[in-house]
């Protein structure tokens, strides 16, 4: 145990080298990870192409420790074996730094430690970096490291990520009171989490979390805390707020296009880079989150490249210890560091694969930055004929009903720990038995009356997109609060594999107009305000789309169950048990919307 400031002892596991049975005195480097998901327990994802099985910390553990390292793993406060109550991020910073103020004064550390981790795991070292720990050398942030949560991971556009309630229910039938307590943990699992976020938004003592009070209490506290302010400016969930005082030590930043943790991991490399004391490295694959050796994500299959196995490197771990034993050990190794590794999606056969999934394929590209440094701007135009064009069309409002009792089904994209309600990936954009809100099987979501779609023409030409994707949209609304949503797709020609062609999601993103003026300046819509301006700022991605495909934008006013339905009535945020009908409009013509995105040169052009 190590004994936090307050008094808490989070429970920590140490693995040392020895010599004849006794721990070896040396002082020697340290790797680091701290987890809520048991110390002591298997990482699904610390796997290979080759070794599909994946390590268990332990055994994991004695590798590292075989190649001269000290290996720590400590469970998170109120997690497993530690103690204290678990209050999701807002503990990481202060409890990492006191455990490697610990670490920093043992006689076995030679003062050089490595952190590393995935998702939660990644979160934590973000935020303890935030208060520069002494002793800490290098990082490999992977899937996670908030640069702002209330922008990305637990809120986006100013809508609630879903994946935070699915997250609370499955981590809650795994806390201290569940273990302690069997008749709790039947409680939980008796719960019907289907019904449940059919009956949204969650309230105290209304909610499959209520039977463990410390988790419904902090999920409704993001739930409901709507203003960007010092609630959200805490070292565990705004690493933008200390760049500048920001460690300066080598990073590796890794995500996936399918990932929850596009913007974060963007925004964390933008925002540190360009320091020579602090060597970047970018690598963004295709996956969901965490699956760097598989190559299939929904239903969509990226091709054998899609691995991080075999093209990035042989496998993650090498690559990471390749990276230790530079930064921790100064032993000559690969420069890894100054890389941006893209998978670019797409440019595959578009048939269906022998297991029944759309051959939609991809490459690795490397480059010196993110953005692309050849990159160009690509601007198209919202038409009133449901086009996307280079030039603006006619001056026309497009009007719809959003109806918060039936919302746009969730299918696919950039999601994690949705399970059992959604998962990511990329699907083609048609209702299907067993997606959770799909009430019409077979049928396109752009039938539906709430959801405009524009597309360009069939593409004369390959087209890359590898950028930031912007929608600028000018709206107006009768309601005093409402979304707007909006979806990139890649529209497959009709094929004898898929006869109405495929329509697989590419990106998405939200805004919810009460945030307008900004996010620490909430305001509800007047009467008569009129149309307005706003932006929607989907993940950034890569794709190929290829000759005789189109480009479209779906834009509609809700994508749920991946973000909470915004009601439409204006009270505080996840308390409403009303909703009303919005006539939400789309302004077009000259002044009107357009979708920004960066494409790369042809070759030739």
């Amino acid at each position: 145990m190590i004994t936090m400031r307050d008094g808490v002892r989070l429970a920590t596991d140490i693995y040392r080298p020895a010599e004849g049975g006794r721990p070896v005195e040396t002082p020697l480097p340290v790797i680091f990870e701290r987890t809520p998901y048991d110390k002591a327990g298997t990482p699904r994802t610390e796997l290979s192409v080759a070794r599909p099985t994946p390590y268990s910390r332990p055994d994991l553990a004695c590798l590292l420790v075989r190649k001269g390292y000290v290996v720590i793993w400590q469970d998170c406060r109120g997690r497993y074996a530690s103690e204290g109550v678990f209050t999701k991020y807002v503990n990481e910073a202060e409890d990492g730094y006191d455990a490697m103020v610990w670490i920093e004064a043992q006689p076995w550390n030679n003062s050089r430690i490595g952190t590393m981790g995935l998702s939660y795991d990644a979160h934590v070292q973000m935020a303890m970096a935030c208060l520069n720990p002494p002793g800490l050398a290098c990082m490999a942030v992977d899937s996670g490291g908030f640069s702002n949560a209330f922008t990305c991971g637990i809120r986006q556009g100013g809508a609630l990520e879903m994946k935070q309630a699915t997250w609370a229910y499955n981590r809650a039938m795994e806390s201290p009171l569940s273990a302690a307590e069997p008749d709790i943990l039947r409680a939980i699992q008796a719960e019907d989490l289907h019904g449940w976020m059919a009956r949204t938004p969650w309230t105290k003592g209304r909610s499959p979390v209520k039977w463990d009070p410390d988790y419904e209490a902090y999920l409704l506290d993001q739930w409901q805390h709507g203003t960007f302010d010092d609630f959200w400016k805490k070292t565990g969930l705004w690493a933008a707020g200390y760049y500048q005082t920001f460690p300066k030590l080598p990073i590796i930043f890794m995500s996936s296009w399918y990932d929850a943790y596009v913007q974060t991991t963007l925004e964390n490399y933008a925002g540190l880079k360009g320091d020579p004391e602090r060597p970047l490295t970018l690598i963004m694959g295709p996956w969901t989150h965490g699956n760097r050796s598989e190559r299939v994500f929904g239903d969509a299959d990226f091709g054998e490249a899609a691995t991080f196995d075999a093209q990035v490197d042989s496998d993650w771990l090498t690559y990471r210890l390749k990276f230790f034993a530079r930064w921790l050990k100064d032993e000559a190794a690969p420069v890894l560091d100054g890389r941006v590794h893209l998978f670019v999606m797409g440019g595959g056969s578009g048939r269906k694969t022998g297991s029944g999934h759309l051959d939609h394929g991809g490459q690795w590209i490397e480059t010196t930055d993110w953005p692309v440094p050849e990159a160009e701007p690509l601007v198209l135009h919202l038409r009133a004929d449901m086009t996307l064009g280079d030039t603006p069309g006619a001056e026309q409002v497009l009007s719809y009903d959003y109806d918060p009792r039936h919302p746009v089904p969730t299918i696919g994209g950039s999601l994690t720990s949705g399970e059992p309600i959604f998962s990511g990936g990329g699907f083609d954009q048609v209702e299907a038995e067993g997606i959770f809100g799909c009430t019409a099987p077979g049928m396109p979501l752009t039938a539906r009356p709430d959801v405009l779609s524009f597309e360009t023409a069939p593409l004369v030409e390959d087209m890359v997109i590898a950028g930031p994707v912007t929608v600028r949209l000018k709206v107006s609304t009768d309601a005093p609060d409402t979304d707007f949503t909006a979806k990139l797709v890649d529209v497959y020609p009709p094929s004898a594999d898929y006869p109405r062609g495929y329509a697989l999601n590419i990106t998405d993103g939200i805004f919810r107009v009460r945030y307008r003026k900004g996010y620490d300046a909430p305001e509800l819509v007047g009467p008569d305000e009129g149309a307005f301006e706003i932006t929607i700022t989907p993940f950034a991605t890569t794709n190929r789309f290829a000759k005789g495909h189109r480009i479209r934008l779906d834009i509609s006013s809700s994508n749920f169950p991946k973000y909470d339905i915004n009601p439409n009535t204006g009270e505080p945020e996840g308390t409403s048990r009303r909703s009303r009908i919005a006539v939400n409009s789309l302004h077009l013509g000259e002044a009107g919307s357009v979708l920004e995105l960066l494409r790369l040169p042809q070759t030739g052009d």
